[in-house]
Parts: structure tokens; C-alpha cells; sequence
């Protein structure tokens, strides 16, 4: 009876943990945080695409190991094997879809060869730009945090979202933006009431 009672006691103390995490990480460090190469190389590709800070790009870098890592597993399966048909064409869709590759290129191999370069060229932040709607990549990333920047119908505030290649085309200034035809922004209105309240002093 004594050892029932020592296991129904055991069971009763669950471990307790004080938080639950319901999401993973986004990013990871370097191994070594302090390698210059790399260092200089990282601080170039933040320049070039207009960056917040290095964890922009280990984020990308993160989705390029896994989106690699996927690709790997599946070329070690038999070509005619079912999971690495299913699986294979479902990655390469993906890749076609956001513009990473295009449809000649339709073996898994080209998936291994990806770059953090090839991703960051499909941010909404570089294709603003690029576009010919802002007037630097950082003006770009300006714009598109004030709202002025629609993907479709949709206003999109987000630097690094990820377009697809059939919205492209439709990247345009926002219906609501002084830009894309919407009403003057703040400084504008006050400037205009100052002119009007001007000239009517004068008379």
C-alpha cells in the first residue's frame, strides 16, 4: 500500500514550468561573432538592401538553411520516390511563386545553389525601389512604414514582405497617400491654410 502511495505522489508532482513558448525562433546568431569576412560581408548586404540591423539578414539566412536543408533531404531520396515527387514539386512551386527561380530552372539542385541575396531582391523594400518609387532603398523603406504603399488593394507596411511574382506589377502608391492621389499630407494642409489665410489678410 506505502509503494502505491509513493508512485501516486510521484505523479501528482508534474514538473512546473512557468512559461510556455507557442512560437519558435526566427533567427540565429553566428557560431563565431566575431569573424571579420563575415562581418564585413553582412555589413555590405544591410548597406546595400537598406537593413534595420544584422537580424534582418539572419532571419533570411535562418529560411534559407531550413528551404536548403529541405532540398537536401529530398535528393537523397530516389528519384521516382513518391514523398521527394510530392514534396519536390511543392518546394519548386514555392520558389517560382516569390520569383527565386524561374521555370527553367526545375531541378532541386538550383534550390542548393539559392542565395540571401536572391530573397532580399524579392522584399517589397528593394522592388519599391527598384520600381522607380522611392528615391533611395531607405526612402523606400520610409514610404512603405507610413503606409503609403498598397500591393494590390492591399496597404502593405511591412519592409520585408516577401512578394510574390504575379503581384509585382501591382505595386503602386496607396489610393489614401498624397502620392498615389489621396489628400495633402499634414505640413501640406498647414501650409495651404497659411497661404489662404494669407491673401485674405491682404485684401
Amino acid at each position: 500500500g506505502q509503494t502505491i502511495g509513493l508512485a501516486r505522489t510521484e505523479v501528482a508532482k508534474m514538473p512546473k514550468i512557468s512559461f510556455y513558448h507557442s512560437y519558435g525562433k526566427t533567427f540565429k546568431k553566428p557560431r563565431r561573432p566575431f569573424e571579420k569576412e563575415r562581418l564585413d560581408a553582412e555589413l555590405k548586404l544591410v548597406g546595400e538592401y537598406g537593413l534595420r540591423n544584422k537580424r534582418e539578414l539572419w532571419r533570411v539566412q535562418m529560411v534559407l538553411s531550413k528551404i536548403r536543408n529541405a532540398a537536401r533531404t529530398l535528393l537523397t531520396l530516389e528519384e521516382k520516390d513518391a514523398k521527394r515527387m510530392f514534396e519536390g514539386q511543392a518546394l519548386m512551386r514555392r520558389m517560382y511563386k516569390y520569383g527565386l527561380l524561374n521555370e527553367t530552372q526545375d531541378k532541386l539542385d538550383y534550390v542548393l545553389a539559392l542565395s540571401p541575396q536572391d530573397f532580399l531582391e524579392r522584399r517589397l523594400q528593394t522592388l519599391v525601389f527598384k520600381q522607380g518609387l522611392a528615391k533611395s532603398i531607405h526612402h523606400a523603406r520610409v514610404l512603405i512604414r507610413q503606409r503609403h504603399i498598397r500591393v494590390g488593394k492591399q496597404v502593405v507596411n511591412i519592409p520585408s514582405f516577401m512578394v510574390r511574382v504575379d503581384s509585382q506589377k501591382h505595386i503602386d502608391f496607396a489610393l489614401t497617400s498624397p502620392f498615389g492621389g489621396g489628400r495633402p499630407g499634414r505640413v501640406k494642409r498647414k501650409s495651404q491654410a497659411n497661404k489662404g489665410g494669407g491673401d485674405e489678410d491682404d485684401e
